[in-house]
């Protein structure tokens, strides 16, 4: 039987990047498949074909994450939709780096809506379906710069060190209805973003890596698999850093 047979994922920002692979190999493991991003666009089409080819059922929706009244919506839309939600993916998140003497007041709202506060539009919204069900795993997308902190990204790095907070606090609240709530903090990860850095600046991040290399989608895919299912029954309020040792 496969990991996440019968269940439902809901995953925010998962049109492309690590919320697509993250969807992708849920739906591999048996889940059927909500998600959202800002508009379903071409990717978003591309992204809901390639998950159905795998045998699950598939919806994206298009929504706003830092809008509490749309993100009501469309949780009712899902759960409408396919029946249950046991599994919800805080993925969405920008960044909108600079030094904070330099950083403007919207630079600085843009990315806590947008990271952080979506986060809790979503589990506001979920929560009482997962407590009816008396089950769900909560998943939190942080970043290593939520727990060490980043020059230059302190709106950003705020906004992953909420998320972990945040998570920690929900697996204390409804930890006994049987609801588990966990982060992933990602390091230097090979995406489309991190690709377009110079090759010194990548070979510079990988000598402070005890692993020597830069993590895959699939090393955080993996994670995600892994707290999304039963094999982490027992596995609440916990930040797994994702990071090749980078952060000890």
């Amino acid at each position: 039987m496969k990991l996440l047979e019968g269940k439902t994922a809901l995953i925010t920002g998962a049109a492309r990047g690590i919320g697509k692979e993250i969807a992708l190999r849920f739906a591999k493991e048996g889940a059927n498949i909500a998600f959202t991003d800002l508009v379903i666009d071409e990717n978003g089409k591309k992204t809901e074909e390639e998950i159905a080819a795998l045998g699950v059922k598939v919806k994206g929706y298009a929504s706003n994450a830092a809008d509490f009244a749309q993100t009501e919506e469309v949780v009712k839309e899902v759960h409408k939709d396919f029946g249950s939600i046991d599994i919800l993916v805080n993925n969405a998140g920008i960044t909108k780096d600079g030094l904070m003497m330099r950083m403007t007041e919207a630079q600085w709202d843009a990315v806590i809506a947008v990271n952080l506060k979506s986060a809790f539009n979503f589990i506001h919204a979920v929560l009482p379906i997962m407590l009816r069900q008396r089950s769900g795993s909560i998943i939190n997308m942080a970043s290593v710069v939520g727990v060490h902190g980043n020059a230059g990204q302190s709106n950003y790095a705020a906004s992953k060190a909420g998320l972990i907070a945040l998570a920690k606090s929900i697996a204390q609240e409804v930890g006994s209805r049987g609801i588990r709530a966990n982060a992933i903090a990602p390091g230097f990860i090979e995406t489309a973003m991190t690709a377009a850095l110079p090759e010194e600046v990548r070979k510079e991040w990988a000598m402070k890596i005890p692993l020597r290399r830069a993590g895959k989608v699939d090393d955080i895919a993996d994670v995600a698999t892994f707290l999304a299912s039963d094999m982490s029954s027992y596995v609440t309020g916990q930040v797994i850093q994702v990071d090749g040792g980078m952060n000890m």
